[in-house]
């Protein structure tokens, strides 16, 4: 939903209208667009991957819930690199651009709308379970049970597909068409208006209002408290504000990635109006990068995960590579920072971190 933009084509669905000159303007610029959507394809994979082989196990300051949630998130931002991006590019090699809407469009753009939705379902839930554990730290073992947390992640998942089930059938309410412009399979929802809003209204708006006052709420107390323990000094002037670190890199990404998107979606919906081609180029894979954005904001700032992921890199290093690892120390390096790891462990039991954890002892500290 969220990538639909069919501004390349007309208006209202009707490909006999589409301009030549401009289909073979954008087409001369396939090449160029193909490599910035395959390098974006790459570091959204590599960057989900390597936060998977650290966050499967054991990393400091996270709890359980905080992993099922992460784990989510990645795999949700993974699939923009495994299925959105190699989906529509086969489409862009296959599909005659002057065709009609076809059943593998329909089926390419119902990947598109779900992975999106279910990223920002998820980012949402994820924000949800920061201010339950920040403004109800004893109640949260009863609210935020596992059972409620595996609900409420299949809920991100199973709720998106439901809704958007109606792009996935060729000769529905809702046509596609794949556009030259965006290299995307296109839900044209100009064609109807009212349920192009709908699905704003239940997805991006809800997603958005839950993460703006959830964010804002902790890093408001955050704060608070930040001063508080400043003013009878018994804050570490040296450490970092967790909460400006996290939380507002989070929200910026966010609404930087989403709104250029919703906002070129809404306009052309409502004047059926164009905007230029590499505009739509633009705000239709914007919302990719913010799967990258998220691994450097949830996982890469943590001094934890940071040290967790170069053990996991020095066993695969060891285990893959042992004549290599033997010759550059590989083995000893990875002693001394499983024993370097687990005496900072014991002296800083609360390891600051972007996970709820980290959050709710920040606030409790007084």
């Amino acid at each position: 939903m969220f990538s639909a933009l069919n501004i390349s084509s007309s208006v209202d669905g009707n490909l006999s209208h589409v301009d030549p000159q401009q289909t073979l303007r954008e087409l001369s610029h396939w090449p160029i667009k193909v490599s910035v959507i395959v390098v974006l394809g790459l570091m959204v994979t590599l960057g989900n991957v390597a936060v998977l082989l650290v966050i499967t196990s054991s990393v400091t300051g996270w709890s359980r819930n905080s992993r099922y949630f992460l784990l989510s998130l990645t795999a949700a931002d993974s699939a923009f690199g495994l299925l959105v991006m190699p989906l529509n590019l086969w489409v862009s090699v296959l599909k005659e651009h002057t065709d009609g809407p076809d059943a593998l469009c329909h089926a390419v753009a119902f990947c598109n709308a779900t992975v999106y939705s279910t990223c920002m379902y998820t980012l949402a839930m994820i924000s949800l379970e920061r201010y339950v554990a920040v403004f109800y730290p004893l109640q949260y073992s009863s609210l935020m049970t596992r059972r409620r947390t595996l609900l409420l992640i299949a809920f991100a998942w199973c709720f998106p597909p439901f809704l958007l089930s109606p792009i996935s059938f060729p000769g529905g309410i809702i046509e596609v068409h794949f556009s030259t412009a965006s290299l995307v399979c296109n839900p044209s929802y100009s064609t109807n208006v009212g349920y192009s809003f709908g699905l704003t209204c239940l997805i991006f708006f809800p997603c958005s209002v839950v993460m703006t006052y959830s964010n804002v709420r902790v890093w408001c107390a955050a704060k608070r408290q930040r001063l508080k323990l400043r003013k009878y000094g018994c804050a570490r002037r040296s450490r970092l504000n967790v909460a400006s670190r996290v939380l507002v890199p989070v929200m910026a990404a966010y609404f930087t990635c989403w709104i250029p998107c919703m906002s070129a979606m809404v306009y052309n919906a409502v004047s059926g109006s164009s905007v230029p081609e590499w505009v739509e180029f633009v705000v239709v894979w914007l919302p990719t990068s913010n799967g990258f954005l998220n691994c450097i904001f949830y996982f890469w700032i943590n001094r934890s995960f940071r040290k967790k992921f170069q053990l996991v890199l020095q066993r695969l290093t060891l285990a893959l590579c042992p004549n290599l690892a033997n010759a550059i120390g590989c083995c000893e390096a990875s002693k001394t920072q499983f024993v370097s790891g687990n005496f900072d462990n014991y002296n800083s039991v609360h390891e600051r971190s972007s996970s709820v954890s980290s959050t709710c002892t920040l606030m409790s500290m007084a």
